[in-house]
């Protein structure tokens, strides 16, 4: 049985590659993840805040002390003394490449241009196989519009490309108002995938303390189905890796995606629940069924029930809403 596939121009041995996670701090886990059949790995985010947030305190720390002597000036530690989050993530991915023997992706996770996006040619120095991107944004400002908010992803997407040569993968939010016209954007400006879909998390209201309050609420199967819609919408129209991350917890939630279309299948919410060993459990369910469904690679099921393989296919679209809310009945004893 063929489970190879391709990915961000790489030859993957099966298509679930475990998703940016805290997995991938730890060089143990992640050799745990590739025991258990991972294809490749893509590593926990370096965040543009901490970035920022890290050079400007290195910055009032050397620069702009008073120490009222001209003379002690020079008693102040040189910048290059003191490690960094950068500098920790780059020892980490070459930890993870000396360690490994299956690819790994870095993260960058930011929302504006700026000089933190230079560190990606650090990260491909550094032995990163691609890139992902990962831009993380809550459109909550009144006098910006949509196109404003694409815009920024083509010019990020632009000054990236400009750091480094190695495969660029865009993680998006569901929330653009034109899913298809935004990856054909991407596309053009250079992109080698796309992952559907970034998963925002909420927020929280204590209603003792009359505060927010931040929790992680772990994905369901049900959320797979919103990447599975557009990951069969795409099938076919682009050239784009396409990736679908969020909700995977079962083999029949990765076979879904394969067969509307998915490149590989991503995995977070299960591993961090149950462990790296359940890439194996994925694996092995998804192996079973295409024996007993008689397919012999993954490339006979992928897109198998895409939108341009599907008889109707409107049923990917509004059809589908109509046919919902006629389907549904009232349960016993409930009145209308």
């Amino acid at each position: 049985m063929d489970l190879t596939t391709h990915y961000l121009g790489m030859v993957l041995k099966n298509p679930f590659v475990p998703s940016a996670s805290p997995l991938s701090r730890s060089i143990e886990d992640a050799r745990r993840l590739e025991d258990a059949g991972a294809a490749a790995i893509i590593m926990y985010s370096l965040f543009e805040e901490a970035v920022t947030a890290e050079e400007e305190a290195m910055v009032r720390f050397l620069h702009h002390q008073e120490t009222g002597f001209a003379e002690a000036d020079s008693f102040l530690p040189a910048h290059y003394d003191f490690s960094n989050g950068q500098e920790r993530y780059l020892e980490n991915l070459q930890a993870l490449k000396t360690s490994l023997d299956i690819p790994v992706i870095a993260s960058l996770n930011g929302t504006t241009p700026g000089g933190w996006i230079s560190h990606a040619q650090e990260m491909e120095q550094a032995g990163a196989d691609a890139l992902e991107l990962n831009i993380y944004q809550v459109a909550a400002d009144t006098e910006v519009s949509g196109s404003e908010i694409e815009q920024r992803y083509i010019e990020l997407l632009t000054q990236l490309k400009q750091q480094v040569s190695i495969p660029i993968n865009m993680k998006l939010s569901p929330a653009f108002s034109s899913m298809a016209n935004m990856v054909k954007q991407l596309e053009v400006a250079g992109a080698a995938g796309v992952s559907l879909f970034n998963r925002f998390y909420q927020p929280d209201i204590n209603i003792d303390t009359l505060r927010l309050s931040a929790s992680l609420q772990t994905s369901t199967s049900a959320e797979s189905l919103l990447a599975m819609r557009w990951i069969a919408i795409l099938h076919g129209r682009t050239d784009l890796s396409l990736g679908a991350t969020g909700g995977v917890h079962t083999p029949e939630d990765a076979i879904k995606l394969l067969l509307a279309g998915a490149d590989v299948v991503h995995l977070c919410s299960l591993l961090l629940e149950q462990g790296p060993t359940a890439v194996s459990s994925i694996l092995s369910g998804v192996e079973a069924w295409m024996e007993e469904m008689g397919f012999e690679s993954i490339d006979e099921v992928r897109g198998r029930v895409s939108q341009q393989a599907v008889s109707d296919p409107a049923e990917f679209e509004r059809v589908n809403y109509v046919h919902i809310l006629d389907s549904f009945s009232h349960g016993p004893g409930v009145r209308g």
